[in-house]
């Protein structure tokens, strides 16, 4: 989550109205819970009908993946370009965070592939690189109330 919102606030300067901000901003912010639908106990995986995709599919696989990403991202383009935009950059800020881990993710499902990193899911090194993305969120955000 806080390597989304550094992201939104990057992009925030080059998107033309406020309105447009907040729709994106938002549709980020949501998107990046979306791809831990498949764990019950996520924000995500608490939304009722979500028990039906936790029967067809296993964390990390088809819903951790950018072809999905894609897939909905450019269906959504077709009606709301800007929700599209908001949506591909919540949901793979939070899959490239997932490369960065033991576990990793199969970015290109249904290829075999794997995209895997060092850090430990729940370690200390994972909390100081959030607290390193909170701080940098709090100073960006003061620079743009500024």
């Amino acid at each position: 989550m806080a390597i989304s919102i550094f992201v939104i606030l990057l992009f925030l300067p080059f998107i033309s109205s406020n309105t447009s901000k907040i729709i994106f901003s938002f549709t980020a912010f949501i998107a990046t819970f979306i791809p831990d639908v498949d764990i019950r106990f996520s924000k995500a995986g608490k939304i009722p009908f979500t028990g039906i995709l936790r029967f067809f599919t296993k964390h990390r696989g088809m819903i951790h993946s950018l072809t999905l990403c894609l897939v909905i991202s450019v269906i959504i383009a077709f009606f709301f370009p800007i929700v599209a935009f908001g949506f591909f950059t919540g949901y793979s800020m939070h899959l490239i965070a997932d490369c960065f881990t033991k576990m990793g993710i199969k970015p290109f499902w249904p290829l075999k592939f794997e995209a895997k990193g060092v850090i430990t899911t729940g370690s200390k090194i994972e909390k100081i690189i959030l607290f390193g993305f909170i701080v940098i969120d709090f100073l960006l955000l003061i620079f743009y109330l500024l």
